[in-house]
């Protein structure tokens, strides 16, 4: 029989190789693990507590009408063992950093340094509260100017804002500063111009700033097609949104022309930059003509993603664009540091962003991660990113399809033909990864490549790693193509549930749980 993980169960004969079945559904120590409602009841609690006695009165009336436990749908009751038990047992089925290499292109999944954790924790920064008197935040203002100061330094911008809380928003904010310059010069434009190989986020963030989008093909080198994005170019285009390195993993070669083109438009270069991880103490992009540009700390400085609390994504300006940025920033006013909360002479912000400055622990770790390497090690950062993909690039390309000619940057980008004709899909083939040991690579992006695998291996992983890594993709390439399909169907076999059914998931989630419901999950 099957149970509800999708493991079967029963005393059947076992074949040489193939695993047990079990009574239980458990595989060896990996457990099944139901909902915590499933194994909660109202008999049980993990803390004794007095009686109540009657404060009916001292609530005001609001003391509960229904018990708190599963027969008033509310919370499970559990032994303290219980709960232990539980959790731990669904942290083994997460796949982490922790646990192997992350091979997501364009997210940049590297090792998060456990020194820059402990610094995020230091008493007096970790609970810093925004509402305080400046006198007593001076070492936060002091971290938050350091960091500014070394992102102006190796970006090459003279302006920066701290305060966007993501990637996106960081665009977000770029192209608010582009909208209140041109708006400053009585330049009414509406359309931003975006390459096929930009992050899907760009022309996100354009329409939301009330502007039209065009795309601007790729070349077959698969940069942007220069020619093209000149005919694209005049007095209606407000700004370039462009990528680069761009999401198929290669440098936008052409990249000061285009900035120049940009600018004889009339028009302001905003740079993509979530891929700095690259590139980082090698090109500054104020060099390249950029006149804004964000900066994921959780990529290129090894934040977390989220970090337990917001993101950030902060953003650098050219001259040009600096007179309107977000409020509030930090300044020196000779007695200390301080917010700058309004405007001064000559200064056109186009206002806050948001309320405060809520990422302290991102600016820490962020931060820390810059002290630990100095200039050099950060250098480091961009040439072993870059080597480490163009090493997984040449450990494949023999078995597997290159999507473009040529070195790679931090990315190694390839494409589902090697699997024409063989009865495996792209995403049969990024299922059995699983199988290996190896979350799959990030699957169908960019979008511009047909059946893409996009890798990034980042800087943090052994030369030990990333040949245990391309044997097994060499291994799964060349059963494919031996036509083994078995190996593929229905995988992952030996994940703690099947294959899922990902359209019904996205189109009917189950987000909440019932009692006593029929429905499985």
């Amino acid at each position: 029989m099957m149970n509800r993980q999708g493991r079967k169960s029963g005393t059947g004969g076992i074949a040489a190789g193939e695993a047990p079945e079990t009574f239980t559904g458990h595989s060896g120590l990996d457990h099944v693990e139901p909902l915590i409602f499933e194994i909660g009841d109202n008999a049980k609690t993990g803390v004794d507590l007095p009686a109540p006695g009657d404060f009916t009165p001292a609530l005001g009336g609001l003391a509960r009408q229904q018990p708190s436990g599963l027969a008033g749908g509310g919370l499970p009751g559990l032994s303290e063992p219980e709960v232990i038990r539980h959790y731990t047992r669904l942290s083994r089925k997460n796949y982490a950093i922790d646990s192997g290499l992350y091979p997501l292109g364009s997210c940049t999944m590297k090792h998060n340094p456990r020194l820059n954790e402990k610094i995020a924790r230091i008493p007096g920064l970790s609970d810093v509260h925004p509402l305080q008197p400046i006198s007593t935040v001076q070492g936060s203002l002091k971290v938050m100017d350091e960091l500014a100061h070394w992102l102006k330094t190796l970006t090459g911008m003279p302006a920066i804002a701290l305060s966007p809380k993501a990637g996106a928003h960081g665009e977000l904010c770029g192209l608010m500063a582009i909208r209140t310059a041109l708006e400053a010069r009585g330049d009414a434009r509406s359309l931003v111009l975006v390459p096929e190989s930009a992050h899907g986020t760009n022309p996100a963030t354009a329409a939301l700033c009330g502007y039209g989008v065009k795309s601007i093909p790729a070349n077959a080198r698969g940069r942007v097609d220069l020619d093209l994005l000149k005919e694209a170019l005049d007095d209606n285009v407000a700004a370039l949104m462009l990528t680069n390195p761009n999401t198929c993993g290669l440098f936008e070669d052409q990249v000061i022309e285009i900035a120049e083109a940009v600018h004889a438009a009339g028009a302001f270069f905003y740079c993509d930059g979530a891929n700095f991880n690259a590139i980082v103490g090698r090109v500054r992009p104020g060099d390249l003509g950029v006149d804004a540009m964000h900066l994921n700390l959780h990529k290129t400085f090894s934040t977390p993603h989220g970090g337990g609390g917001p993101g950030s994504g902060p953003v650098v300006f050219s001259e040009a664009l600096a007179p309107f940025i977000p409020l509030p920033e930090v300044v020196s006013d000779g007695e200390g540091l301080r917010l700058r909360e309004h405007p001064g002479d000559g200064d056109r912000s186009f206002g806050r962003m948001t309320a405060f400055h809520g990422q302290m622990g991102m600016f820490l770790r962020a931060l820390a991660y810059m002290y630990s390497h100095g200039a050099d090690g950060l250098r480091q950062v961009a040439e072993d990113a870059v080597l480490n993909a163009n090493y997984v690039l040449a450990g494949l390309k023999d078995v597997m399809s290159l999507s473009y000619d040529g070195p790679c940057m931090h990315e190694a980008l390839f494409d589902d033909s090697f699997l024409k004709g063989t009865g495996v899909e792209t995403l049969d083939f990024a299922k059995a990864m699983i199988d290996e040991g190896f979350h799959p690579m990030t699957m169908y992006f960019p979008l511009v490549v047909h059946g893409a695998m996009l890798i990034e291996p980042t800087e943090t992983e052994s030369k030990a790693s990333l040949d245990e890594f391309i044997f097994a993709l060499r291994s799964l390439a060349e059963a494919a193509k031996a036509g083994d399909t078995a190996r593929f169907a229905g995988a992952p076999h030996l994940a703690p549930l099947r294959r899922l059914d990902e359209t019904a998931a996205a189109r009917k989630p189950i987000l909440r749980w019932v009692p006593n419901s029929s429905v499985e999950p």
